[in-house]
This record gives C-alpha cells, structure tokens and sequence, in this order.
C-alpha cells in the first residue's frame, strides 16, 4: 500500500495561475525524485460547513479557493528519502514563506498509511 502526504490550503483566487505554475514545477521534481503520483485539485464543491469544512479547515475567505493534494510514495522511509531530495533540489530555492502564492500558516499537511486502497 503507498503512504501518502496530504495538503488542504487556500489560494488567492488572483494568485491561482502563479500556484498552477508552482504546483507543475512541484509535481516535476517530485516525480523525477521518486513519487509514485502527484495530484493538485480546485475546490468544485467545497460548501463552508457550520462545524467543520475544507474551508473552515483552512480559514478561506471569499477571495480564495480551497486546493486539495496528494503525493504518493512506496512507504514512509521512500517518502522521507524522496522529500530529503526534494528540499535540497535547487529548483525549490525559489519558493519560501514570502513568496509562495498562498499562506503557508493556513495550510493543514500530514503523513498517512493507507489501510485500503482499489
């Protein structure tokens, strides 16, 4: 079973062409790192929930559209080796914290084994 990185964030509806751009970079180097899939989604039908929600999740305001991805990898210690490679691919370098197209602080990202998978 693969282990996957999940991410849910907010991205500025104006800055949305800029993080296309940064996800197509992401998704190239960390496939040729060893990924086994790399997908980006627009939030379609993302309904702001009275408890809890993707937007809520995320602090989205009106402006902004929920993205929902995934990185795919063989196991946790193949994650942890593709990731290490990714940070020091010079292709990163430019993006940080003050210049991504989105805000960082607001995005949710966690580790997960998968128990079932068809």
């Amino acid at each position: 079973m693969p282990y996957v990185d999940g991410f849910v964030l907010a991205v500025p509806k104006d800055k949305m062409e800029q993080y296309k751009e940064m996800a197509r970079l992401g998704g190239e180097v960390w496939m040729e790192h060893g990924a086994l899939s790399y997908v980006e989604c627009i939030g379609d039908d993302v309904p702001y929930g009275e408890l809890t929600s993707f937007p809520r999740a995320v602090q989205a305001k009106d402006d902004e559209v929920v993205v929902f991805s995934w990185i795919t990898y063989e196991s946790r210690a193949k994650r942890d080796e593709v990731n290490a490679k990714v940070m020091a691919d010079p292709r990163m370098n430019q993006y940080d914290q003050s210049n991504t197209p989105f805000d960082g602080k607001r995005m949710i990202f966690g580790g997960f084994e998968s128990f079932l998978a068809r």
